[in-house]
């Protein structure tokens, strides 16, 4: 009987652990496979023909959605378009429509309802024993995901505990966008933690700040080398210098492994310098990016949240008794940053700034 499978997998974000479960594909099907499924069905119908209607039905429906109408499938799903971003007053220009415009694709109750019914679930073992990283933390700034060079790194899983003089064995710190550094400098190493004071390799940019993190492992004196990755990005500090200068650097922030930033720090207004944080929020609801100062305690003092919906000059308010009343941001690529902000932080991006009044060097 033809079954869905599915395995038990750690859900590295819940404190206490938990499982979610994962659904696993058997293989990845095409039109081409779905027209020989159906061709099989109707043998008055050859594959080619079928194929041809399939790729004739996608064009259709595109023609039905330029023409602004909604294209429903009877039983199964039906498409629609739909406009996201914020028109300051109802006489604005529409955005770009590359940027605005989107196609929603629904699936229609009935039709959900009758794979749950026809549906049998196959339960298949979990994962092979290796390495789990479920927590990263700094233990002097108190945050989550942030590798500080000052600091000192606190690993959270289990099955963590590997000799570092051991061939392959080791904890590795990789920059996203280039250099890697095994780590050599640790304070304990345990099945269920590690604290390490971290090295960081050189990136090309300063403004790449983005850095994972793995352990390898053997669990026998000839066993096979098992690597496990933490699922999250680590962030390290971005020192902002010369802000109290007349003519402040532009200086990157907020970005990954690109060659250009997705967001620069042009200006600001400050009593003197300061670590505080920036953060970008993804709000589902409305499609666009909420920017805010917040202090440097989860949970603390935040500014005031400004909305963002297309690249531009912004200036972000400070919380209160700040040395930084204000932080005057250029946002070089909205649809990059909204990207990573979903796709690679669950949709908050958040980095450390040290905000310095001179100029350095």
């Amino acid at each position: 009987m033809p079954a869905i499978q599915w395995r038990p997998e750690v859900n590295a974000m819940t404190t206490p652990q938990s499982w979610r479960i994962l659904a696993v594909p058997r293989n990845s099907a095409g039109i081409e496979d779905i027209a020989a499924d159906i061709a099989r069905q109707h043998p008055n119908f050859s594959t080619a023909d079928i194929l041809t209607i399939l790729r004739a039905e996608d064009k259709a429906v595109q023609a039905r959605l330029l023409n602004g109408e909604q294209v429903t499938k009877e039983g199964s799903w039906s498409w629609s378009v739909s406009f996201t971003g914020r028109l300051n007053r109802p006489d604005d220009p529409l955005p770009p429509l590359d940027e605005c415009l989107q196609v929603n694709v629904r699936i229609s109750p009935p039709f959900a309802k009758a794979i749950r019914q026809a549906a049998h679930a196959e339960r298949l073992p979990a994962r092979e024993k290796q390495p789990l990283i479920s927590a990263a933390r700094d233990a002097l700034l108190g945050l989550n995901n942030v590798l500080n060079p000052d600091g000192l790194l606190q690993l959270g899983g289990r099955n963590l505990a590997f000799d570092p003089q051991q061939p392959g064995s080791q904890c590795l710190i990789k920059g996203t966008e280039s250099g890697s550094a095994v780590q050599s400098r640790f304070v304990q190493i345990e099945n269920s933690g590690i604290m390490l004071m971290p090295d960081l390799p050189a990136q090309s940019n300063p403004w790449n700040n983005e850095y994972t993190i793995s352990v390898s492992t053997r669990y026998s004196e000839h066993g096979t080398l098992r690597t496990g990755s933490y699922a999250q990005m680590l962030r390290s500090p971005l020192t902002l210098s010369g802000l109290g200068q007349p003519d402040p650097p532009e200086q990157g922030i907020l970005s990954g492994k690109e060659s250009s930033p997705h967001v620069s720090v042009i200006g600001g207004s400050l009593a003197a310098d300061e670590m505080l944080r920036i953060q970008v929020i993804l709000d589902p609801r409305k499609n666009v990016l909420l920017f805010s100062l917040l202090d440097m305690k989860e949970n603390g003092r935040a500014g005031t949240a400004v909305t963002v919906t297309a690249n531009g000059e912004h200036t972000l308010p400070g919380f209160a008794d700040a040395a930084v009343s204000s932080l005057a941001v250029r946002v070089n690529d909205y649809a990059a940053l909204k990207k990573m902000v979903r796709s690679s932080y669950s949709g908050r991006l958040v980095d450390i700034l040290k905000v310095e009044t001179d100029q350095q060097g």
